[in-house]
Parts: structure tokens; sequence; C-alpha cells
């Protein structure tokens, strides 16, 4: 195996499987990561379904045969089915389902996808796409996602089935466009890319509707509907999820007859996670802007968590996964930018909760120009300090406390697995005005120094994370005199 096409499945003969890398002495790889499993004798192993794909038949050992298809609008390539084979591989990999670059629709109801969503369409493309509904009805189109590369990929929409047909609309960048609705029963979706960059693509649902009706809004994501009927004169109402507020829209659209047209009184609402904002409810939900999915570049979030005079606050971090080093939140203990630092935090590596000192905490999210990720979900709440005691400190990530009572003049201390150092020794007093002499140690994985003892472990900077650029570590190992 080289370069980067993947296998579905390796199986042994035996109950031994022996793997070696060989590298030359230029250019290296990101590598590979391999996951081996225990399975019965003569068994091929399960080998998965393709996305997108439907697989019958559920045995893997000898001689049993797997059947694939593609769901509703996708085509097959690759084997329409697999045996597996007496020396315990599949005769082939799985199959994979494409959505096609030029097709036809006319289910009622379907979804349109770009080539490969949402891995990147691609370059040199000019898709066409067309949707035909019973005559007498009419199209709505849902965009659930769109990226394209700006002013250099374009996906036109025309209100009819020829090129020549009027454009209800032309999208490029990364802005989801709203609803759209067809004036006949044939919409023509056109799709271009250029010869460089592609972005994630778009993912697209379309239903049709009768000509005294609105189009089914669905259900927008991250949010709640009320109300299944779509007739003249019905409404319907959209609830967002906690942490998320409208983008778009208003919380109850009605259907209604507007310029000779049946048509929804607004934009169908939209939720996505703000991009800052000031919470003063006594808890709630921190997301980063595009939860669930990933943020965007080149953000500037800021967030003030106020709580009752004489509370303090308790910030949870139930997920935390930024680009290294460069995609940061910062969290103040006060109402500000100002006010003092308790951590700044990026890549994975974040404490398990932190408290304010006041009954403000700031967060400030900033962003570079590339590279995003998942994101964070962060739970508040409005905590009372206890009269006798500190709250609890937390634990460090990749490390370890000693000590449970949080009680005045009581001290805890900390100590990290193998190949981390503690960022200071010094244990936490809890002092008179309630809070911990020092703020929450980290355990870091650090640029050389001299490692002592008969034993141990080096980790590279920012393990298990990737490390930064531009360094250059060395570690000295000093062992008792007369050993190796």
């Amino acid at each position: 195996l080289t370069g980067s096409f993947v296998p579905d499945l390796i199986v042994s003969m035996s109950n031994q499987m022996w793997l070696h890398l060989q590298t030359d002495e230029s250019v290296g790889s990101i590598g590979f990561k391999v996951n081996y499993k225990e399975i019965e004798k003569e068994s091929c192993g399960d080998p998965g379904t393709p996305l997108y794909g439907i697989r019958e038949g559920d045995g893997f050992s000898n001689r049993d045969v797997l059947r694939f298809e593609c769901q509703f609008g996708f085509e097959l390539i690759g084997e329409k089915s697999i045996i597996c084979q007496e020396n315990n591989q599949w005769s082939a990999n799985i199959p994979i389902c494409i959505f096609p670059c030029l097709s036809n629709f006319t289910a009622p109801m379907g979804t349109v996808l770009s080539p490969d969503y949402p891995e990147g369409y691609g370059n040199n493309l000019n898709c066409i796409w067309t949707i035909i509904s019973d005559p007498g009805s009419r199209i709505h189109l849902s965009f659930n996602d769109f990226d394209l590369e700006s002013q250099f990929d374009f996906l036109a929409v025309k209100d009819g089935d020829s090129p020549d047909s009027p454009i209800i609309g032309t999208f490029t960048g990364a802005e989801v466009p709203s609803h759209l609705t067809s004036n006949g029963h044939i919409l023509r979706l056109e799709f271009q890319a250029d010869h460089s960059m592609s972005g994630r693509g778009f993912n697209i649902t379309y239903n049709t509707f009768g000509h005294n009706e609105c189009p089914d809004p669905g259900v927008p994501i991250n949010a709640r509907r009320f109300g299944d009927n779509f007739q003249l004169g019905s409404s319907i109402s959209v609830i967002c999820e906690e942490g998320f507020i409208k983008t778009q829209g208003t919380e109850t659209i009605t259907c209604m007859l507007m310029d000779g047209k049946v048509m929804w009184s607004g934009p169908i609402p939209k939720c996505g996670a703000p991009c800052g904002g000031h919470f003063s409810s006594p808890s709630g939900v921190i997301l980063s802007p595009g939860w669930p999915g990933y943020y965007k570049d080149s953000l500037n979030c800021e967030w003030v968590i106020e709580a009752e005079p004489g509370h303090s606050i308790k910030i949870t971090f139930e997920r935390f996964q930024t680009e290294l080093n460069y995609d940061v939140l910062e969290v103040h203990d006060g109402p500000n930018l100002l006010s003092p630092l308790l951590g700044s935090y990026n890549g994975t590596q974040v404490p398990q909760f932190l408290f304010s000192s006041s009954n403000f905490i700031y967060l400030l999210f900033t962003t570079d120009n590339s590279r995003s990720n998942n994101g964070f979900k962060i739970h508040y709440e409005s905590v009372t300090v206890n009269t006798y005691s500190c709250l609890d400190p937390g634990i460090p990530v990749h490390g370890r406390r000693y000590g449970h009572d949080f009680s005045i003049g009581s001290t805890v201390s900390f100590s990290c697995d193998p190949g981390y150092r503690l960022s200071h020794e010094e244990p936490l007093l809890c002092e008179k005005n309630h809070w911990w002499s020092d703020p929450l140690p980290t355990c870091d994985a650090l640029c050389g120094g001299d490692v002592r003892g008969p034993s141990g472990t080096i980790l590279s900077p920012g393990y298990p994370d990737l490390y930064p650029n531009s360094l250059n570590c060395t570690w000295t190992v000093d062992v008792t005199h007369g050993k190796g």
C-alpha cells in the first residue's frame, strides 16, 4: 500500500498479522490510522455500508454474499455484490454512491447534492439537474448547506426546462440562500465550477405543492415547528433550540394570497448560533457560530454573562475543538476584555469548568482566515458562593488532583500524567475571600528540558494535538551513572 488508495479491509488467514512501514529520505505525509479487530476464523469481517447506500445481507463468513444499491437519486460505482472468498478477503471493495452531474427528478420530493458533497466538488464542472412536477403544481427549494468558491463557482436556478428560461436566482460564496419557489412546474439547476479551488458544495431539498397551498417549510435545523397544515389561511410557528436565535424570519408565518400568488407571509424562519450576546438568565448554553457545523473564518465574537449580585458564574465545557494556536477562546473574570484573564484556550485542551469571582464573565472568540473546526458548546449557570468554602477548582486535563476539602484554609495539589509538566507547582489555598490563591494549573507537553529518573515519557509540544510550527526542541535524558 502506498499513496492514498485505502482498501476497505485486510483480513489475516491466521491469528497473527505483521505490518512494516518503510519511508525514504524525502517528503513525509500525514501517514495512516489503522483499526484492528479480532474476528472469527473463515470470516472476511464487516466491510460496512456505502454512504448514501443500502446493503442486503449480514453474513461475513466464507461464501457469504452482500448486495448493495444506492438511495434514490444516487448512482452506484463499483460492484453491486461482493462475496467472502476462501482467503478471507472480499472479492472487491464496497461500491460508492455518487450524485450524478446530469439528472432529471420526477419524484414529488428529493435531494440535490453537489458532486462528492460535503468533501468538495472538484474542478471544471458543468452540472444540470431538472426537477419536473405535475402540471398545475409548483416546486419549492430549501437550502440546507451552501459553500462555493466565491465569484468563480455558481449555482443558477431557472424557472423552466430550457437554458433560456428566466433566472430566479444565482448564488456563490458561503452564505446559505433563502428558500426559493418556482412559478411553474419545472425547475432547472445549473452548476458551474472553474479550474481551481472548490468549497464544500451544497445540499438542497425540494418538494412539490399545489396552487392553493404554500410549500412545506420543513423543520428548520436547530428548531422545533408547530403546525402541519400548509393550506391557504393556515399558520405555523418555529421556536429555536437552546443556544440558538432566529437569523431569518419571524416566529409565526401564515399562508396567504399576495399579488395573486399563494405564499408564506414572510421568509421561513432559520435558527443559528449567534456570534456574541449578553446573557442574564440563571443558566444557558453558548455555542460557537455555525454549531453543530464548523465555525466560520475571521470571527471576532464577544459574549457577556451576567448573574445577580452576590452570585458567581460556573461555565462547563461540554465540547471544545478549535484550530490549534490560531482560533482562540479567551475567558475573562469580569464584564469586559480588560478584566483579569481566567484562561485562553485552543485545540482541545480546556479545563472541566471555570468560576468567576464576581457576577460577570466575558468570553472572546477570535478565528483566523483559514481552517475552521467544530468549535464549542459551553454550559453556564449562576451559583451561590458558600460561606465557609471555595468552589470546586476542577482538575487539569491530563492531570490529577490531591485533596477534596475546599473549606477556607485548606489546600489542594496536582500532578500530571507521564510526559506532561505542571504550569506551576504551588498548591492552591482556599483563602478567606472564598477564592483560590492561584489559578488551576495546566498540564503541558513542553518544548525540551532535562529529563531524569530510571524511566519516563517524552511528548511533542501540544500532544495529542498537532505540534506548533517553527519549533526547535532539545531534551536531555539523564539516568544513573553506569546505566544506558
